[in-house]
């Protein structure tokens, strides 16, 4: 049987769902895989410094998009060094995996591994490398990439800012397997105690819970809507809306959870940041709400989600996200997405497949 290494990032949860999406379609194709996560790679201290690095920049107003805008999308000599960096520890683990597991297929989910896979002495397997980035900045684009896959023209535009003859494949969004097929409206209400009539809104920002979520979703819920309220991996988070929903009975709480399809379901409206929650609300049929909570990259996705359109943007400011998402409950929503071609991000990944020879 064929192997496939694929190669993902802990920064958030987008890398991995990225990841488990090409791994699902490659079995269905009888393929066997092996996904690692590159920041644990780097090793325990650099990976942690490296994360902890990156949720700083977050915090700080205006910083990663200062580093996002000067330094990585022209290729400054700042960002070259990072990678160089990085690099000089991904090259020595992943010429071992490699070694060990003797892919025919290599796919990069994440900027900081490409250039490394493609410093490997000996190159007898495909290297794809994907990215969902509207604008995929200088780092995911490297010399000796077989071909790169992206979700949407612009992004392709953007591979050729830096490789003009790049070889690129334009896929749908890959979504995970259960919003092919995601619970009735409403039998996600009845589980999750929502009236059939009553307003409800799915409050969530990625898996590091960006912003003032409790505050938001606490005084959304004061407001009329019934809010489900998703944490992610913050605990902190998660302790404050389960203190919230006490004072508050229309405000469910939710920690890390593999449950979001249902909670999809149930709600009117999602109120997201930027990232793959927003093709999975579309696959759905729902209108969205962005938060606009992500610098640098997250700023051009959430330009390109509004020029899709059945989308609005508000700040974090829990009183802002109120007044915007009252109003977008009575906006009407598109369709669903998934109806026409429920398997088309496989047809687009095996497409891609056949083009570098492995279909």
């Amino acid at each position: 049987m064929p192997h496939a290494l694929l190669v993902s990032g802990s920064l958030g949860q987008g890398h991995d769902v990225m990841a488990q999406a090409c791994a699902e379609t490659l079995h269905e194709r009888g393929w066997t895989t092996g996904t690692v996560d590159a920041m644990a790679l780097l090793g325990q201290r650099s990976g942690a410094v490296g994360e902890a690095v990156f949720r700083r920049l977050l915090d700080l107003p205006g910083v990663y998009d200062a580093f996002h805008f000067s330094a990585l999308r022209p290729g400054a000599r700042i960002a070259l060094l990072a990678d160089a960096a990085a690099r000089s520890r991904l090259v020595p683990a992943l010429r071992e995996l490699v070694a060990d597991q003797r892919p025919q297929l290599v796919v990069s989910v994440f900027a900081t591994a490409t250039s490394a896979v493609n410093r490997l002495p000996r190159r007898d397997f495909r290297h794809l490398v994907f990215c969902t980035d509207v604008t995929p900045h200088r780092l995911w684009v490297q010399e000796g990439s077989d071909l790169f896959l992206v979700t949407s023209e612009v992004a392709a535009c953007a591979v050729r800012r830096y490789l003009p003859d790049a070889d690129i494949a334009v896929v749908p969004a890959p979504l995970r397997q259960p919003f092919y097929r995601p619970p009735d409206r409403a039998g996600a209400r009845a589980e999750l105690g929502v009236a059939p009539d009553a307003e409800c809104v799915l409050l969530m920002s990625g898996a590091w819970g960006l912003g003032p979520i409790a505050r938001t979703a606490a005084s959304l819920a004061a407001a009329g809507p019934h809010v489900l309220a998703v944490a992610g991996r913050n605990r902190e988070l998660e302790r404050r809306l389960r203190a919230a929903a006490r004072r508050e009975p229309r405000l469910h709480p939710f920690g890390y959870t593999d449950r979001i399809p249902a909670l999809m379901a149930a709600a009117d409206l999602v109120v997201t940041s930027s990232g793959d929650t927003c093709s999975e609300a579309r696959a759905l049929g729902r209108r969205l709400l962005l938060l606009d909570v992500v610098q640098g990259h997250g700023r051009d996705n959430l330009q390109h989600e509004l020029e899709l359109g059945h989308a609005d943007v508000a700040t974090a400011r829990p009183a802002e996200v109120v007044r915007n998402a009252l109003a977008a409950l009575g906006r009407p929503a598109p369709e669903p997405s998934t109806g026409a071609d429920p398997k088309a991000w496989q047809k687009g990944f095996g497409a891609a497949l056949e083009r570098v020879g492995l279909g």
